[in-house]
């Protein structure tokens, strides 16, 4: 049974600051490269590279303000990233092997038909460490795509998207940290293995103190940056540790707060009264911790952050990374870079979603959602082609030639735009006209 979001879900709110926050990168997007292309682009670059250094005692550390971008703030995105993977790995559609062959299947087929395609145009050449760019979904221009049809969309296919570009993103992780890594120096690893552990254990205890957490996800963030594992990882590590079940059983939870609150009943609670009396004060703590053991850590920083990412930091991301001169040129459009790229996002996306899907639903492991039919799940495909975010990122990690890097951005941004018009076209042919009874 596909499961239904209701307005007050949090997959209902995913689903929201992804379609809202898709037109905001949309616009930081355009905004770069106006800006790259215009006769002060020159200020823009300057911009991007200003160095900012930061340090501590005689130490300093110095980077451009697009590399404390690319590095740092998407550390946080990759750690909203870590928690809605968990999410849906503990309580989600990828938390049974029934709920999870179908999106993963299809996101497998859609990660390597791809990078095949790609590998196939440039194995043996400069640009053959590009491999894993085409193997990326962008869920925040995917879902917002899907989102311009409104309730004509069955719910099956929004989660269906959803979990694909969700298992997606965890397959995109392992190739960032397996292949765009350095070799990996162990000591300053040991070093954030001991402070992921007394994050899980300050979880367990149920320390909620925002301090503390910043500080040792800074210390895990720096120990991965030294270990040569690409900073972003840290997001993901930390993630992993946050919990993101309820620590009360409710039948626990319910008796508990029953207790309290006849207590306060009994020992007459007035909003004069707790001020001085100790026992309504521990009486009114103890509601509040039960409480706060109803709401999951994963969801309470899930919920806060995720606006923060898809209306700041992905923008920030976009307006940095986006900012190219667009010259089509015939050497550029024909660059097997680019060419790979373009291939493998538009065609490879679809073919490899398609054909890992129609294997797992002829095996009988997996089954298309209620109310969805194959013509609707090869549009969402094709929204699949959008790379746009996880694409540039690993596109910055895969290519030192600015040459290289450049053809691969423009060969990005043309395939997101043809996948995102061919899904669009076909949905709204495949999907019913009259909108979908609530």
């Amino acid at each position: 049974m596909a499961r239904q979001s209701n307005p007050g879900s949090l997959f209902a709110r995913f689903l929201h600051w992804e379609a809202a926050g898709s037109l905001v990168l949309l616009a930081a997007t355009a905004a770069a490269l106006a800006w790259a292309n215009s006769p002060n682009r020159d200020l823009y670059m300057r911009l991007a590279h200003t160095p900012i250094a930061v340090g501590m005692g005689e130490g300093t550390y110095t980077a451009s303000l697009q590399h404390w971008v690319n590095d740092l703030l998407m550390a946080v995105f990759f750690f909203v990233i870590g928690l809605e993977i968990k999410r849906e790995l503990v309580l989600g559609e990828l938390s049974t092997v029934e709920k999870a062959t179908l999106p993963v299947m299809a996101a497998l087929g859609g990660m390597l038909v791809p990078a095949a395609i790609y590998w196939a145009i440039n194995a043996g050449g400069p640009g053959s460490r590009g491999w894993g760019v085409p193997m990326a979904t962008d869920i925040a221009f995917a879902i917002g795509i899907l989102a311009v049809f409104g309730s004509r969309v069955p719910a099956g296919l929004k989660v269906f998207l959803a979990a694909l570009a969700i298992a997606d993103d965890l397959g995109a992780v392992l190739v960032i940290a397996i292949f765009y890594s350095e070799a990996i120096r162990l000591w300053p690893l040991a070093i954030g293995a001991v402070v992921l552990l007394l994050i899980a254990l300050a979880t367990r205890k149920d320390i909620r103190r925002p301090g503390l957490y910043v500080t040792m996800g800074l210390l895990v963030w720096a120990s991965v940056t030294l270990s040569n594992l690409h900073p972003t990882v840290a997001g993901i590590l930390v993630a992993m540790m946050i919990p993101v079940r309820a620590k009360w059983e409710p039948k626990e939870f319910f008796a508990a707060i029953a207790r309290r609150i006849e207590d306060l009943r009994a020992k007459d609670l007035t909003r004069d009264s707790m001020i001085a009396d100790r026992d309504q004060q521990e009486a009114l703590d103890d509601l509040h911790r039960a409480t706060s053991g109803m709401r999951p850590m994963g969801q309470v920083l899930e919920r806060n952050l995720h606006p923060f990412v898809v209306f700041v930091i992905l923008p920030l991301f976009a307006f940095f990374n986006a900012g190219v001169v667009v010259e089509l040129t015939g050497a550029a459009l024909g660059d097997p870079v680019g060419v790979g790229i373009v291939l493998g996002l538009v065609l490879g996306k679809q073919i490899g979603i398609m054909l890992f899907s129609w294997l797992a639903v002829k095996s009988g492991r997996g089954a298309l959602p209620d109310s969805v039919t194959w013509a609707q799940l090869y549009g969402a495909a094709c929204l699949a082609g959008v790379g746009f975010t996880m694409s540039l990122f690993i596109t910055d990690l895969a290519f030192d030639d600015e040459r290289l890097m450049t053809a691969a951005k423009l060969a990005i941004l043309a395939a997101s735009v043809v996948a995102a018009v061919w899904g669009a076209v076909i949905l709204n042919r495949r999907l019913p006209k009259q909108a979908r009874l609530a």
